[in-house]
């Protein structure tokens, strides 16, 4: 029998992440039949239709020209304030509701997710978020003894399944007094849904009908993609609602510069919040903080530097969100090409919005996957289907690939 050191808490804590597996696969089939015959959909990253890896044009020119210290100094453990300020900014656009808001920085969005976790859920009870989910949420919950429920996503006509949401969220709430719960919108990791208003008002419904009856209630919205899912107006207006919510009513934001910025590596986020109570939002800052300082103690200066510079400079804003629209489209067509495909073969994908990602349901995800590499083509089984990261597929590569997936879908069976 071999010894074992590690805590007992720490059984079954074995990584194994199918994103970065698929992408090994991925690398080694490149090097074995040459890069130019593969398609590599399985990373979460925007690569060009050179197949290089896209960075920002002005986000490269200002990282550089950064000083020296704001690069390698120590930074605050809530984050630099002209970086908190500038979150908030552009986490709401012209759509901040009113109410107290205050942010804390993060390591990348992850870190953001992390904290929401550790300080608004109980240990040993549940988080709830869609059946279709980033497979790291259940990871951060295990990690910390939380359990991670789901709730069916979609109904049986491709739309949000509010009934299912609202049934789940009273089933953990008559064993729990608190819940909470993670939405990944606008632009759905991995499926590129984005919840409507009408959605939004079915979720607010039903939190709201709980914080009634004296639950206390936190919604995590992360928005990670929420830079490549449309204008700063359409995808910031359901932000509003979220305006006057009772005090036991609670919603965050995990933001982060991994996608909007180009800077995956870097790991720089932030955990926003929005409360009617001051002193809800003064516990928010303390307690983020203190878990902060307790995880990774602070996070990346230079990337905070580098936002803040950004956004305070009207000339440097203007070309950041122009280089960074044309990314957008490029994704966008991408997309756009593969359900109209995906449509003319009988591929039946999921409804995809906006984002990096799209999904095709299957009963044997990893049975698809594999005989995909058939066709030199690589994406990531999921439980409940595979996803494809269009976002890194250069377009004359998306075209026929819906009818790629198609034959593995159909080889398989289900």
């Amino acid at each position: 029998m071999s010894t074992k050191m590690a805590a007992s808490h720490t059984e079954n804590k074995v990584l194994n992440d199918v994103i970065f597996a698929a992408s090994g696969a991925a690398t080694a089939a490149a090097k074995e039949h040459g890069a130019e015959k593969i398609t590599n959909a399985t990373l979460g990253a925007i690569f060009g239709e050179d197949e290089k890896l896209a960075c920002i044009p002005t986000v490269e020119k200002v990282l550089r020209e950064l000083p020296i210290p704001e690069i390698i100094a120590y930074a605050p453990v809530a984050g630099l304030p002209a970086y908190l300020e500038s979150v908030k900014d552009i986490v709401f656009g012209n759509h901040r509701p009113e109410g107290y808001v205050e942010a804390v920085a993060t390591a990348g969005g992850t870190g953001a997710v992390h904290h929401a976790i550790e300080n608004y859920s109980e240990i040993g009870e549940a988080v709830l978020t869609a059946d279709w989910f980033w497979g790291p949420y259940n990871a951060l919950c295990q990690n910390i003894g939380r359990r991670l429920e789901t709730f069916q996503l979609f109904d049986e006509g491709l739309a949000f399944n509010a009934a299912a949401f609202t049934a789940k969220v009273e089933a953990l709430l008559e064993k729990q007094d608190s819940l909470l719960i993670i939405l990944n919108t606008p632009a759905h990791n991995p499926t590129g849904y984005t919840l409507s208003d009408e959605d939004w008002d079915a979720v607010l419904a039903t939190v709201k009908a709980h914080a009634k009856k004296g639950k206390r209630m936190s919604v995590l919205v992360d928005i990670a993609y929420i830079e490549y899912s449309g204008t700063k107006e359409e995808t910031r207006g359901f932000m509003e609602k979220f305006a006057h919510l009772p005090e036991n009513v609670f919603v965050m934001f995990a933001f982060s510069m991994s996608k909007g910025y180009t800077l995956y590596g870097q790991r720089t986020g932030a955990i926003v919040g929005l409360s009617a109570s001051r002193a809800v939002i003064e516990e928010f800052s303390d307690v983020n903080k203190f878990s902060s300082r307790a995880t990774w103690s602070n996070i990346n200066r230079g990337a905070m530097a580098l936002l803040a510079t950004i956004q305070q400079d009207a000339a440097l804003l203007a070309a950041y969100e122009k280089e960074r629209d044309a990314l957008y489209q490029i994704v966008r067509s991408r997309g756009a090409l593969f359900m109209k495909e995906a449509k003319d073969c009988g591929l039946k994908a999921l409804p995809y919005k906006a984002g990096f990602f799209l999904a095709v349901p299957s009963e044997d995800p990893q049975a698809v996957a594999d005989k995909l590499h058939d066709d030199l083509v690589f994406a990531v089984p999921l439980k409940r289907g595979v996803r494809i990261a269009v976002c890194g597929v250069a377009t004359k590569k998306v075209e026929g690939l819906a009818a790629k997936v198609k034959k593995a879908w159909d080889f398989v069976g289900k």
